[in-house]
């Protein structure tokens, strides 16, 4: 599947280098476009048919309570982590779930992958 991700400022700069040199599609709103409010990291997102990236839980109160429609939400809860280790993590999990990604809510954890469609 041919997926893009628009990359929200709060993703390390390591995990989206790491997503790129492995040939993902990742736009990333710390250099194009700083400290945007996040309705218009969700716009940018959906109007390029991309996934949005974050660590925000913002994102969920968003998508889920106030119904905004999104092309999919991967959402990194990966703390105790190195920037190294969250690339690896990233990137494993995107190659391993890559095709249930697209108008899901996904939630990566240290432990496991949480898809959840029809949301």
């Amino acid at each position: 599947m041919d997926l893009s991700f628009v990359a929200d400022e709060n993703i390390e700069k390591h995990v989206v280098e790491k997503l790129q040199r492995k040939g993902f599609r990742v736009t990333y709103v710390a250099e194009i476009n700083p400290g945007v409010r996040d309705e218009e990291v969700l716009r940018m997102a959906n109007k390029t048919g991309s996934i949005l990236m974050t660590s925000d839980k913002d994102f969920g109160e968003i998508v889920f309570r106030q119904r905004k429609v999104t092309t999919g939400v991967v959402l990194l809860r990966l703390y105790s982590k190195s920037s190294k280790e969250k690339a690896e993590i990233v990137l494993d999990a995107l190659e391993k779930h890559s095709e249930n990604l697209k108008d899901a809510f996904t939630v990566i954890t240290e432990v496991g992958v949480r898809v959840r469609k029809n949301f």
